[in-house]
């Protein structure tokens, strides 16, 4: 809808307000570990170690932190972590995904429960709003790559499905088992990306008023404040007046 703003812009709003460095860079190392840990330590042979990398640049993460990550990995240091992805409703309805990375199981997930609890959500079963999101991969470019006919030709040829480009730069989506290739294929045609990752893509949206906003935000702040989640995502869709009063 022309006018409106939809779930990928309350990550890019937490990245750009995001103060906690020192949170957001121990998630991104961590999840370089796990990815050295299960596969091999060496990026080029490991694509989910490859993105993790990219990811964790893309957010200023020093290259001695990452380097320290990987060591962690191969020393055999550091706890074993389990992925976990839980499923829920905000206010108004919206939809939640949250995704964390746990060596504690039952903590998690009382904490998780009990956060949805606190700010008016309600913890769901595996499944209940995963129907309504895609899993995708998804490669970001500045606007300054190209204009929207070429990114797209170039993603197109690349093996993308879709771009979404506007004033500010252009995503890219492709099917999560392609990204590695898709985003090999890109960097050749375009250069480096911003950023390279897996995500989960709405499928339908839920709109917001400026209430529902304030209180979904306060629930998103609350989870990613645990440095059990890694990431969270909804399907909300609000006008770019409510955005502006946030």
């Amino acid at each position: 809808m022309a006018g409106h703003s939809k779930w990928a812009n309350i990550q890019h709003r937490k990245g750009r307000q995001d103060a906690a460095r020192s949170k957001l860079f121990s998630k991104l190392s961590k999840e370089i570990t796990v990815a050295a840990k299960m596969g091999d330590p060496d990026p080029e042979k490991n694509p989910r170690l490859r993105m993790a990398i990219k990811e964790g640049k893309s957010q200023s993460l020093p290259k001695d932190v990452i380097d320290r990550a990987i060591k962690k990995s191969v020393a055999g240091e550091g706890d074993e972590y389990e992925e976990i992805r839980y499923e829920g409703y905000g206010p108004n309805g919206v939809a939640i995904i949250v995704e964390a990375m746990t060596d504690n199981r039952n903590r998690t997930a009382s904490t998780v429960r009990s956060t949805f609890s606190k700010n008016g959500g309600n913890l769901g079963e595996t499944g209940s709003v995963g129907f309504m999101f895609d899993r995708k991969g998804e490669v970001t470019y500045g606007a300054s790559v190209g204009d929207a006919d070429s990114v797209f030709e170039a993603a197109i040829e690349a093996g993308a499905e879709d771009v979404e480009s506007s004033d500010e730069g252009h995503t890219i989506y492709c099917e999560d088992t392609d990204l590695n290739d898709v985003s090999n294929a890109l960097e050749t045609a375009l250069g480096e990306s911003d950023s390279t990752k897996l995500v989960w893509k709405p499928t339908t949206t839920t709109e917001m008023d400026l209430i529902a906003m304030q209180k979904l935000m306060k629930l998103v702040d609350a989870l990613e404040d645990d440095d059990d989640i890694q990431r969270v995502t909804t399907n909300f869709e609000a006008s770019d007046e409510v955005m502006e009063q946030l």
